[in-house]
């Protein structure tokens, strides 16, 4: 059996926003509920996503919600998307991934030569949300 993480990431107030985007750069299905259709909420948080999944392909998935009125963050995290059995397609799909983040990214590390070995490749940015992400493409 494999085991599977799956990022639940904690927005204030861009949940939706930010899940939407997501599947707009990774596809996928997307499905979100609202506090007011969750919980039956009725004032300014009752729009607020109080759930949501973004299954792609494979089983990978990831979930968000936005921090209900007073719930104080964490820390949105690291996410990690590594091409692990060192396909072309993975690699393909980990590149094409990079190219929609990255307009609209502030890039800290270009997608370029890892620094470990130069026939992989290593990029880092922050997207639009504040959530950062590294791309780890194998060598084949």
């Amino acid at each position: 059996m494999a085991l599977g993480f799956t990022p639940y990431l904690m927005f204030n107030g861009t949940a939706r926003e930010a899940m939407t985007y997501y599947a707009e750069v990774f596809g996928g299905e997307l499905d979100l509920l609202t506090y007011g259709e969750g919980m039956g909420v009725d004032d300014d948080s009752q729009d607020r996503i109080m759930h949501s999944s973004l299954y792609l392909e494979r089983g990978a998935h990831i979930m968000g919600a936005d921090l209900f009125p007073g719930q104080v963050a964490n820390g949105l995290g690291t996410i990690s998307l590594t091409s692990s059995d060192e396909t072309a397609d993975d690699n393909a799909r980990i590149a094409q991934w990079w190219e929609r983040f990255a307009p609209e990214a502030e890039i800290s590390i270009p997608l370029e030569a890892a620094p470990w070995n130069p026939e992989d490749r290593f990029g880092q940015l922050k997207d639009k949300f504040g959530v950062e992400w590294m791309f780890i493409l194998g060598s084949q």
